[in-house]
């Protein structure tokens, strides 16, 4: 079963500096229906303005994700780490027994386009901890590349949830195909261009939970990049 969740039926806030798609339920965006996908509570698409960013904020008990799309994202923390998420790169921040964060975008004038994502933690009291690592275009085009996993294999980084995440980058008409193992599920998030996933079609935005399917198949019916989660 493949169920849809279509781009403009998403949250949406817009502060000026800072646009955001909200998949799931986030701050002042709340649909029951929409809380989580399994372990995968935020897909937050979000585009910050030149100059613009989040301030200094905490979090707890939470696995962190960041997949920049165009621009660069600066990210200091309370780890005392401080560095620019660009795109190919993939961050990685464990929240933890508690974590303080700033993000601002890096260029003065540019926007900063980004996917945040939220996934719950396999335990609570973690202790906080940060990564980040390149994957570059030529390891993502064509094919499916495990970007973030729990036990980090193929030098994705690591994650505590059981969880394999994938970015790829497809040309038009180029395809992929992932195995679903019995009882794991799926979510495809469309970062751009348009997809069909097993033959339903999925545009920019558009993001699709799927579960009892034994194969996924993503065509690019444009060109496309997106992410793929498999997940217990």
């Amino acid at each position: 079963m493949i169920a849809i969740r279509k781009s403009e039926a998403r949250g949406h806030a817009n502060h000026g500096w800072l646009d955001s798609y909200h998949t799931f339920s986030f701050a002042n965006y709340y649909d029951p229906k929409y809380m989580n996908f399994r372990s995968l509570r935020v897909i937050n698409e979000d585009v910050i303005n030149g100059g613009k960013g989040f301030g200094t904020h905490g979090h707890t008990d939470m696995e962190i994700i960041t997949y920049v799309l165009e621009g660069a994202l600066e990210h200091k923390d309370s780890l005392g780490t401080g560095a620019v998420i660009k795109p190919g790169e993939v961050q990685r921040m464990s929240a933890g027994t508690g974590i303080q964060h700033s993000e601002f975008n890096h260029s003065p004038s540019d926007p900063v386009h980004l996917l945040q994502i939220w996934l719950l933690p396999d335990r609570n009291g973690l202790t906080p901890s940060y990564e980040q690592r390149d994957f570059p275009l030529a390891e993502r085009r064509g094919r499916l590349r495990l970007v973030a996993a729990r036990d980090a294999r193929d030098g994705a980084v690591k994650i505590h949830q059981d969880v394999d995440l994938y970015a790829a980058v497809l040309d038009k008409d180029a395809r992929v195909s992932h195995v679903l193992q019995s009882n794991r599920y799926a979510w495809v998030q469309v970062a751009r261009g348009s997809v069909l996933l097993n033959g339903l079609a999925l545009e920019q935005g558009d993001g699709a939970a799927v579960s009892d399917e034994s194969e996924l198949v993503i065509e690019a019916t444009a060109d496309a990049e997106f992410l793929l989660f498999d997940l217990a």
